[in-house]
């Protein structure tokens, strides 16, 4: 284990690296200013030369780069130019909302993936395998914005069952809580749960053609068991690396599903930031998605490990 993240965290470092410099070039691509912004529209060229001063934009890209990325080191991410307030700040006021959502539709994601799965690799009819087919082809097809408003019209406006605006955090109401976030959650899952839905699917397709399945038939075990102890426990490898591609995904659906139901995390602190032109605060919601991914990958392929003993985290021959 000890070897394996020694190994890693080189790579992880390089695409941090990586990923920081891009956080840091892409926002100021996009036209605008931000002492345009934080200046107003009454303001006068005098003014906004004077902000610009004053938030060292009128220093070279190379050193504002290096000023942040040094702050980064100590935990200084800076001050937002709109609010003035820490970007840290800003971020873990937010912070909550899309961790409650994130995690809540990464449950869903996996039980609705394996469940969909598991059903698609083990029907035997043709009519269930072409519904579960058709099935899994329309949550891939349709995008999760288009599936929160037909979740939300459905079961918040003709039958109003749960919420579709606003939020409660789980922490101070949890049962009040856990009703404002499931229609997002559903909203954000569902996609992502048919893509492991189709891996696993196909594992499993391939599993039974394997000769210890054979062996397994011939003996006369059960095909619940022959299912759930051969075949799934030797596919979910698949499910378990779609699952770790998939949290990045999440990560940036939570940006659309969060302004659909009116949730106040990170997605809507991004797009605000967005058209403010707040660059500090977008540089480390980048920045902290793809540490969030690489951490998930890592996590990913340690479990791996563990769900089949052939693969080494050492690179050791099996």
């Amino acid at each position: 284990m000890t070897r394996f993240l020694v190994r890693r965290i080189p790579s992880a470092l390089l695409v941090l690296f990586v990923t920081s410099i891009l956080a840091f070039v892409l926002p100021r691509l996009a036209p605008g200013d931000p002492a345009v912004a934080v200046a107003g529209p009454e303001a006068t060229p005098a003014d906004i030369a004077a902000i610009r001063t004053q938030l060292g934009l009128d220093r070279p890209l190379v050193t504002q780069y290096l000023h942040w990325i040094g702050g980064v080191f100590t935990g200084d991410f800076g001050q937002s130019y709109v609010t003035h307030r820490p970007v840290t700040q800003l971020v873990g006021d937010r912070l909550g909302s899309t961790l409650q959502l994130a995690v809540l539709a990464a449950l869903f994601m996996v039980v609705i993936g394996v469940a969909l799965g598991v059903a698609a690799g083990s029907a035997r009819g043709r009519a269930a395998k072409s519904f579960l087919d058709v099935l899994c082809s329309l949550l891939l097809a349709v995008p999760p914005f288009l599936t929160g408003l037909v979740l939300a019209l459905l079961l918040g406006v003709f039958w109003r069952i749960l919420p579709v605006s606003g939020e409660v955090s789980l922490l101070a109401d949890p049962e009040i809580g856990i009703q404002y976030l499931l229609l997002p959650a559903f909203a954000l899952a569902l996609p992502q749960a048919a893509q492991i839905a189709r891996l696993l699917q196909s594992a499993m397709w391939q599993s039974r053609s394997e000769e210890f399945v054979q062996t397994a038939v011939a003996k006369g075990a059960s095909g619940t068991r022959i299912t759930l102890r051969h075949v799934l426990r030797n596919s979910l490898a698949s499910a378990l690396v779609s699952f770790g591609m998939r949290v990045g995904e999440l990560l940036g659906g939570a940006v659309v599903i969060e302004a659909i139901f009116a949730r106040n995390g990170l997605g809507a602190l991004a797009v605000s930031s967005v058209n403010q032109r707040d660059y500090l605060v977008l540089q480390t919601l980048i920045l902290l998605a793809v540490a969030i991914a690489v951490v998930i990958q890592l996590l990913t392929e340690i479990a791996l490990s563990v769900l089949d003993p052939r693969i080494r985290l050492e690179g050791a021959p099996a």
